[in-house]
């Protein structure tokens, strides 16, 4: 219990340490450039507080039971030799983590609105939530297929270079022939997927299953599965752009 919480108090000073430089630049803009009111630097606080604080218990849980549970989980399938369920496992977990993904609704909803907004979409609420939905829904597709290459690759000890230089060719040609509405949306998508949910258990899963395969390191091979989480979504909603258009 003490441990815990020494971590916990770790964690909320390292915490507080990343966001303080945010917080005085914002609150030095406040009150020399913006000239913001005494009561506008209250909500900032209590912001940044409120920020703090949910920062770390999310780093606090990640440490504590996420990392752990993905490790373990990728360790057991790669011990009982099930290749199947470990991609299936894979899969499921790229697209669970994904569709949950803050960064992702948020940026669905906005672009759902700027589609409408464009003429793009119907203006009411029901095709601008089939929108976003089905932005979401592509990318996290995509996720799920990116962790189940990046599974693959660390089983067969593929070359991470050359899958990720291909994959950033073919970003280039369907960049070309795709809407040119869609190209801003798919680039975001491949940054807003390596956020604060999939990130973690992503990456736990690739050193998880590294270590249990004899001949592969941790350190070299556990890593890349971001890379590939990050390059999926922009085929597949650029992708998702021609299929529409063409339809």
């Amino acid at each position: 219990m003490k441990e815990s919480l020494t971590a916990l108090a770790n964690d909320a000073l390292g915490s507080l340490r990343d966001l303080l430089p945010i917080i005085l630049v914002i609150s030095a803009f406040q009150l020399f450039v913006f000239r913001a009111p005494v009561t506008g630097l209250i909500s900032i606080a209590t912001g940044a507080l409120l920020v703090v604080a949910g920062l770390t218990f999310f780093i606090f849980g990640l440490r504590l039971a996420l990392f752990p549970v993905g490790e373990e989980i990728a360790h057991e399938l790669a011990q009982k030799g099930s290749v199947f369920w470990l991609v299936v496992f894979a899969f499921v977990l790229g697209f669970g983590t994904t569709i949950a993904e803050p960064a992702l609704i948020a940026i669905a909803a906005e672009a759902a609105q700027v589609a409408a907004d464009a003429g793009a979409i119907a203006t009411s609420d029901e095709a601008k939530s089939s929108y976003a939905l089905g932005l979401r829904l592509t990318v996290a597709l995509a996720v799920g297929a990116a962790l189940v290459l990046g599974v693959m690759r660390i089983l067969a000890d593929w070359s991470l270079p050359i899958l990720i230089i291909a994959g950033y060719c073919l970003v280039i040609l369907l960049t070309t022939i795709a809407p040119k509405e869609i190209v801003g949306v798919a680039y975001d998508s491949g940054g807003v997927t390596t956020s604060t949910v999939t990130v973690p258990l992503v990456t736990a899963l690739g050193v998880g299953l590294a270590s249990s395969l004899k001949g592969r390191n941790p350190m070299t091979d556990g890593f890349g599965l971001i890379a590939f989480a990050s390059l999926m979504p922009i085929l597949f909603v650029l992708a998702y752009g021609i299929a529409v258009q063409w339809m």
